[in-house]
């Protein structure tokens, strides 16, 4: 079965939900049939990557609020993440589009890693204070995962992947994404939002049920004929 994922590296609630999604797959024993398939979604796409900005900053003026009111909600994601185990250092978080780690991702995808390059992502913006618009930064961490290095250096040189992204936003307008995270199992149960570990295990045995049951279904070989003309 397939859970697909709206997410935008820059949003902190969807590594938690990521998180908590993985915790929910410990809680079931069909974790090795279900395929985890990430979809991009850019919060704001025409942000300009500024490292000497702070998030602080960015924030305040992209959402029209109050610095105090700004590093109050900063603490409240932080605790949340650590209740999942992640360190979230908001301090050192760079200002970064996220197109070109989007572009990277799908590359993942061709490479059976896009699971590892999210969390990889995920883990240089939010823990590691990297520039995830930055090429030596993309480059370090699609080597790391076993991405060939020529391949990585024709995301810098061409505009490969660019219409898979889009095309993903443009599909999140489809299925009406609001907000990420977003989580669709099996094109037709929903999850929006870092939900407890057990609303995503709940959704996915409810979602593996179905989908179990019509393979089954499709797999009989009752009341059919082959091509020797043999009938059940």
């Amino acid at each position: 079965m397939k859970v697909e994922i709206w997410s935008d590296v820059m949003c902190p609630f969807c590594y938690i939900g990521k998180r908590k999604l993985e915790v929910g797959l410990q809680q079931i024993d069909f974790s090795d049939s279900v395929e985890i398939v990430w979809k991009s979604y850019q919060l704001n796409p025409e942000l300009q990557t500024n490292p000497n900005s702070s998030i602080y900053h960015y924030l305040s003026e992209q959402k029209g609020m109050p610095m105090e009111q700004v590093r109050t909600m900063i603490i409240r994601v932080s605790e949340m993440a650590k209740e999942v185990g992640i360190t979230m250092n908001f301090e050192q978080q760079v200002v970064a589009n996220s197109f070109l780690a989007h572009r990277l991702s799908h590359l993942a995808k061709k490479w059976n890693v896009q699971h590892a390059c999210e969390e990889a992502l995920f883990l240089a913006h939010f823990t590691e204070g990297k520039n995830i618009d930055s090429e030596d930064v993309i480059l370090e961490i699609g080597t790391n995962l076993g991405i060939s290095e020529s391949e990585i250096q024709a995301l810098f040189e061409s505009d490969i992947y660019s219409n898979d992204v889009i095309q993903d936003q443009y599909e999140a307008q489809n299925v009406r994404v609001r907000g990420v995270p977003h989580f669709v199992f099996n094109d037709k149960y929903v999850v929006s939002g870092a939900q407890d570990s057990s609303v995503f295990a709940g959704a996915l045995r409810q979602a593996f049920g179905e989908w179990k049951d019509a393979q089954t279904s499709f797999s009989s070989s009752e009341n059919s004929c082959d091509l020797d003309g043999n009938c059940n």
